[in-house]
């Protein structure tokens, strides 16, 4: 199973290259829209990774492949320049899902 990426900068796209993912660079929420589900009609791919800016553009389509229970699985990164989310984005996310401070 392959993944593939989606990313907003070249630094990310030539990061990910080096590790031996394929992927694309856009901007535009149309060209992402399009190449997410050509993505998702090809087998071979298992895990679409994008980056955080990326799934500004479009969060209605990454809820609803978050969602399904169908692949390929959908895996936010940062880009080189940090997460945008902030540092305590994961205590908070467990936070707001079940209540638990840690």
């Amino acid at each position: 199973m392959k993944s593939f990426l989606i990313s907003d900068n070249i630094d990310t796209f030539v990061g990910m290259k080096m590790a031996g993912i394929e992927g694309v660079v856009l901007h535009e929420k149309e060209e992402v829209v399009k190449t997410i589900e050509q993505i998702r009609r090809q087998d071979e791919i298992g895990i679409i990774i994008i980056t955080e800016k990326i799934a500004l553009l479009i969060p209605e389509l990454v809820n609803e492949i978050k969602l399904s229970k169908d692949k390929p699985l959908l895996v936010e990164i940062p880009d080189r320049h940090g997460s945008i989310k902030g540092k305590d984005s994961i205590v908070r996310y467990v936070k707001e899902s079940i209540g638990l401070k840690i």
